[in-house]
């Protein structure tokens, strides 16, 4: 973390420089999210071996690609002969909630220069953002280590994962018999639980909850599509701001 850097007014940052804000906590604070990446990167690796892919093509598109429903969508479209144009505009559209996510955290990087903030939003996950904005409560930023951390550990785990579906998978035919596909949402409820007690002004937040789940159902049943999630994050996070500003 470069301490050292002055911002425009000659002074230095308030910067996070408790103990705990080192590499090996970050590490630590990912492991409530790790039984999530395993099962839904075991299912994502057997699900793409089922698509006709090879081991090290599953394993490439882990390491590259590394988002759980964009690995789901390109097994998808492969299996069923789908244009390469196609398979990059549909996993373009459905991972654009990643801009939201790198605006929300970006605030509590300010002091780092763009490159490692490059870094820092390349391994940027749903979870990882989850945890990131967990430890944010009453702090106005946080450990580049302490990020590094978070982000890696739940990059490798995803690899593992994959790995481990794509070689098991074989005797795997259907992942959701086993409870699979419900680790994820169950890992996002504890997030969610775990911020609303760290939280002073719960009412907020539960409304703006509830804005969005009305408004992805809304959106839903305008067929909107993959749509539906951004629109109504943007919805909910703009009520939140005039919520705030109101109370």
């Amino acid at each position: 973390m470069n301490q050292n850097a002055l911002t425009s007014s000659g002074h230095k940052p308030h910067v996070e420089t408790q103990d705990d804000a080192t590499f090996m906590q970050g590490v630590r604070d990912c492991v409530p999210t790790l039984l999530g990446y395993l099962s839904i990167g075991f299912a994502a690796g057997v699900i793409e071996m089922t698509a006709g892919l090879s081991f090290a093509e599953t394993a490439l598109l882990s390491l590259v690609l590394y988002a759980g429903s964009a690995q789901f969508i390109a097994a998808g479209m492969l299996a069923s002969n789908g244009s390469a144009v196609a398979i990059i505009f549909t996993i373009f559209f459905v991972n654009l909630r990643h801009l939201l996510l790198s605006a929300a955290v970006s605030p509590y990087f300010r002091h780092l220069t763009p490159l490692k903030n490059m870094w820092i939003g390349s391994l940027l996950t749903d979870e990882s953002f989850g945890v990131a904005m967990t430890r944010a409560i009453g702090r106005k930023t946080l450990s580049e280590r302490w990020m590094h951390g978070l982000n890696i550990t739940a990059y490798l785990n995803w690899f593992a994962a994959n790995m481990a579906g794509a070689y098991f998978g074989r005797w795997i035919t259907d992942p959701d018999r086993l409870g699979l596909d419900y680790a994820l949402p169950a890992m996002f409820i504890g997030l969610i639980v775990l911020q609303l007690v760290h939280r002073k002004s719960k009412k907020i937040h539960i409304n703006v909850a509830i804005i969005a789940v009305v408004s992805v159902i809304l959106a839903s049943m305008a067929s909107l599509g993959s749509m539906s999630i951004i629109l109504a994050a943007v919805v909910a996070a703009t009520m939140g701001v005039f919520m705030e500003r109101w109370k």
